[in-house]
């Protein structure tokens, strides 16, 4: 029996209205055809031919995270569902070995992918005026060799895992992102961080905490026309400002004409909470603990979380005109 046959089963029919309210919507929006456009994806030189293509696995893997599966063989078992397997555009359920291939082959270029999505929200108008940065944990699995001893300052504690540090904007967005070794991540990599996010679009504001309160970010916000946030740090210097954020020193320094009043820079300020709403929500997605061992499986997982947070972000965007049917998970 053919999809097409299943399809007009009308017990299929039945799961397909119960998987229209759960991860079938996710799809109904977005396409994953640009996967073909990278080469880590084409036939092998061999001629060896692929079981199945990548948008179906792509599918499969963002069915799974939004469900809270992870790891080759329950990913493999979750597919052999009938229902599953044909919303995700399948002509047959795929086997372990297509599963890990697929996201072997996806660790190369998961990144891309995630900017891919990022795009297509930009081009919804997903993004808004404020940007924020922030970093958060990732916990690791006791047996990944890879993961270390890191420090949470914000909660006061120790943890075995990674971090990831992410620029979210909108309605809990993440537009850049960079997998790091811990939480606590070096300047170079919140100055990468920010470079990728601008190159997506030009905010108004770029908001951070007190860990930001570095010269060489303040300074290339500024020259990009952006107007950093962070709480000024005086934790370096015997003679303190008499500043709240850095940000009223550089512009005192650099600038004649432009004032800020210290009210508004709160007001925005206080915007950063967005970025703690979206570092759970992609938690929620997947990103808060690696199911994976090793460091190229856990980074790979945890953008994986970030496109699944993309595309329920896209999908609710647009099934906004029909609550009755929004993508519950946030």
């Amino acid at each position: 029996m053919d999809s097409a046959t299943l399809q007009d089963d009308p017990s299929v029919e039945t799961f397909f209205n119960v998987a229209e309210t759960e991860t079938l919507a996710l799809f109904e929006h977005l396409s994953f055809e640009f996967l073909a456009e990278f080469d880590v994806f084409a036939p092998a030189q061999t001629g060896r031919t692929r079981e199945h293509e990548p948008p179906e696995l792509m599918r499969g893997f963002l069915h799974c995270y939004y469900r809270d599966i992870y790891g080759i063989r329950p990913v493999e078992r979750e597919l052999q569902n009938t229902v599953v397997w044909l919303s995700c555009g399948f002509d047959r359920p795929p086997s372990r070995d297509a599963v890990d291939r697929f996201l072997t082959d996806l660790e190369h270029v998961v990144d891309e992918v995630f900017n891919r999505l990022v795009e297509q929200a930009a081009r919804r108008g997903l993004l808004d005026v404020t940007y924020c940065i922030d970093s958060t944990d990732v916990r690791a699995m006791p047996a990944d060799q890879d993961a270390s001893k890191c420090y949470d300052p914000t909660d006061d504690e120790y943890y075995y895992g990674y971090g990831c540090t992410i620029v979210s904007t909108g309605q809990k967005i993440p537009i850049a992102a960079e997998f790091t070794e811990s939480k606590q991540a070096p300047e170079e990599t919140a100055m990468r961080v920010t470079r990728d996010a601008l190159a997506v679009d030009t905010p108004v504001w770029m908001v951070g905490d007190s860990a930001y309160d570095t010269l060489d970010w303040h300074d290339h916000l500024l020259a990009a026309g952006v107007v950093p946030v962070a709480p000024y740090n005086a934790r370096n210097t015997d003679e303190p400002k008499d500043i709240k954020y850095r940000v009223e020193d550089r512009i005192e320094q650099h600038s004649e004409d432009v004032q800020l009043k210290q009210s508004t820079l709160d007001e925005t300020y206080n915007r950063r909470t967005g970025v703690e709403r979206t570092n759970e929500s992609v938690k929620d997605c997947g990103l808060g603990r690696a199911f994976a061992r090793g460091r190229v499986h856990a980074r790979a997982q945890v953008f994986l979380a970030l496109c699944l947070r993309l595309v329920v972000a896209i999908t609710n965007y647009e099934r906004g005109d029909n609550p009755g049917s929004t993508i519950i998970k946030v």
